[in-house]
């Protein structure tokens, strides 16, 4: 049966003072889409989405909305103007009966809508504005870095959400991990044309790869046929002039033809130089105690560093990971235990609120304003690891032309302020890197590259992400911050860490297996309370999660069950192993939760 377009494009073209940003663009979203919009920062992913949304009119082509179907557009920046609180806005337009899917999405992921809209983060505002959309069920959701500012606990709501979903969506996100678990087609933004691939992201790079192998061998016959041409021009055209004035003419159309070729944009040039060698012991911290308001952030916390470890910090926001790296880096003092460094410590921090970086300097002063980059008597130089260099050069290995040179900070994309702080960072040498959520806004190659690069790096590493496929290739150890001030240390990234948490787990306890003395208190203080209107619709909802969960295990148990995966993709089969363990214990989890509100509910 066709598939109903809920959107399509037809002959869009943009632009924007220069070069075209789309050209004669045509495409149809369909009703079960699920498309991930892939492509450089810069590329035109944002201006393409607000164009599907209605938010900003193409020099011509039509944007059109199928019949009957409905369009949300999650804002990078949403207009809160005249709302009280995040729950004002995220509830607006929405029947009285549905206010309850608005609590639920603030639930999972954790903003408080009774927080005045005035006193509430850029990351909050982004939290309630997804929430409202998430309630509405548009039939086209278009989500814009919906992963940004949520810590993984959030990401893995979300993404149970829109699984279950039967709108579509197109998004655009720096988190593989969630691409790849949600998508089943990609569109892919380059030089100003738009490809679609009809399958997930998890193919993305080796089509990306194909495509321009081709583009690589057509070029190299277009060069073999210009110069083809162009001896014979040199050779014989003067004997042949009226002759083969057609010919010539072709050589030239040739010629623009190689001349008008949008030639692939480069990768930024990373380097880390690590500098001089650390003490064989980097950080050693003893017995750590902080606390806040009365509220513990870390208690009795013990951590070794040593040269070369890369350290990854992960736990829901606001639980203090950013605190024990300042803690750890003695920049906040505990309420007890110690900290001692190491010798030959050179340290470089990547913050996360991107506060090294004024936002009313140029480019071009936030390197040379830089004590540790300025060259003596230079001002259009910059010292990059002991070797002075221009500044429009360095900031090309960045990926910012020489218009952006003069630019104010503030005009800056997130990825471009990720890109030029890291490009201060590694002007100057270090044996300490601290990486504050460097992930956020970089487009995936640069995450690649960036991965690559730590990778090289001769130095220390302690990182703070929610980036799981990051954390994969990167972290050798992970401190698992788990709230009321306890860290645990695991070995190995991310999923190495949730694997063995899911092994310790102890197995759930049935409701009637549960001893009387034991439950008759609780079932007893339960009927007093009764259901919650949100303990209703939780109930509800189970079921349907519970039997999704089912057949996920079933699917993946079918797929392991084949006995020679394990020695032709051991890849796949490690992967296979762990969404197996996650659903298994959400499984047991979601089992949990709807005997004690099935209890409560009786009660």
């Amino acid at each position: 049966m066709a598939r109903v377009p809920l959107l399509q494009l037809s002959g869009i073209s943009l632009t924007f003072g220069g070069d075209p940003v789309f050209s004669d663009l045509d495409l149809v979203v369909q009703q079960g889409d699920r498309l991930a919009l892939v492509g450089r920062n810069g590329s035109g992913k944002s201006t393409l989405m607000k164009v599907m949304a209605g938010l900003v009119e193409p020099d011509s082509g039509l944007c059109v909305v199928g019949p009957g179907e409905t369009v949300g557009y999650m804002e990078q920046e949403p207009d809160m103007a005249g709302c009280a609180t995040l729950g004002d806005f995220a509830t607006r337009g929405l029947d009285p009966g549905e206010l309850y899917k608005v609590e639920r999405a603030a639930e999972g992921l954790k903003f408080d809508p009774d927080r005045a809209v005035p006193t509430a983060s850029g990351g909050e505002r982004r939290r309630a504005a997804l929430a409202g959309l998430m309630a509405r069920a548009p039939d086209l959701m278009l989500l814009d870095e919906p992963t940004n500012h949520l810590d993984i606990d959030a990401i893995t709501w979300l993404e149970n959400e829109l699984k279950s979903t039967r709108a579509g969506f197109v998004m655009i996100s720096h988190d593989r991990a969630f691409l790849r678990a949600l998508s089943r087609g990609t569109l892919w933004i380059d030089r100003g044309t738009v490809r679609r691939h009809e399958k997930g992201f998890e193919t993305f790079e080796s089509w990306r790869d194909t495509i321009w192998e081709e583009e690589d061998q057509q070029r190299h016959k277009l060069n073999r046929l210009i110069k083809s041409e162009a001896k014979w021009a040199v050779e014989g055209i003067s004997a042949r002039r009226k002759r083969n004035q057609g010919r010539v003419r072709a050589l030239q159309a040739l010629r623009d033809e190689r001349a008008s070729q949008i030639r692939r944009e480069g990768s930024a040039g990373l380097a880390f130089d690590s500098g001089q060698k650390s003490g064989k012991m980097v950080i050693e911290a003893e017995g750590l105690n902080l606390a806040y308001g009365g509220v513990p952030i870390l208690r009795d916390v013990s951590l070794k560093v040593q040269r070369g470890d890369r350290i990854a910090f992960v736990g829901p926001n606001g639980v203090g990971k950013t605190t024990l790296l300042k803690v750890l880096l003695k920049q906040v003092e505990p309420d007890s235990g110690s900290v001692r460094h190491g010798t030959n410590l050179d340290i470089a921090v990547f913050d996360q609120a991107r506060a090294q970086l004024d936002p009313e300097m140029s480019l071009w002063e936030s390197l040379t304003g830089d004590a540790d980059m300025r060259v003596s008597g230079q001002a259009d130089q910059v010292m990059v690891r002991g070797t002075p260099r221009h500044v429009v050069g360095y900031l090309k290995d960045f990926l910012f032309d020489e218009a952006q040179a003069r630019a104010a900070v503030r005009s800056l994309s997130g990825g471009e302020k990720a890109r030029l702080l890291l490009a201060r960072l590694m002007a100057r040498p270090s044996n300490l890197l601290v990486l504050d959520e460097p992930t956020n806004d970089l487009d995936v190659e640069t995450l690649d590259l960036l991965q690559e690069v730590l990778d090289d790096y001769d130095g220390t590493v302690l990182l703070v992400s929610h980036d799981r496929d990051f954390l994969d290739r990167v972290a050798t150890a992970t401190v698992v911050m788990e709230g009321a001030g306890r860290a645990v240390l695991y070995a190995g990234g991310y999923s190495d860490q949730a694997a063995a948490r899911a092994a310790e787990a102890p197995a759930p306890v049935k409701a009637a297996e549960k001893p009387a003395s034991a439950a008759a208190p609780k079932r007893e203080k339960q009927a007093k309370a009764g259901l919650s209107f949100t303990e209703k619709h939780r109930l509800e909802a189970l079921p349907a999660e519970i039997a999704r969960l089912e057949a996920e295990i079933a699917k993946l148990e079918g797929l392991m069950a084949d006995p020679e995966l394990f020695t032709r993709e051991p890849l796949k089969f490690r992967k296979a192993t762990e969404a197996l363990v996650e659903r298994q214990k959400k499984l047991s989890d979601a089992e949990e939760e709807w005997l004690l509100l099935e209890d409560k509910a009786g009660a």
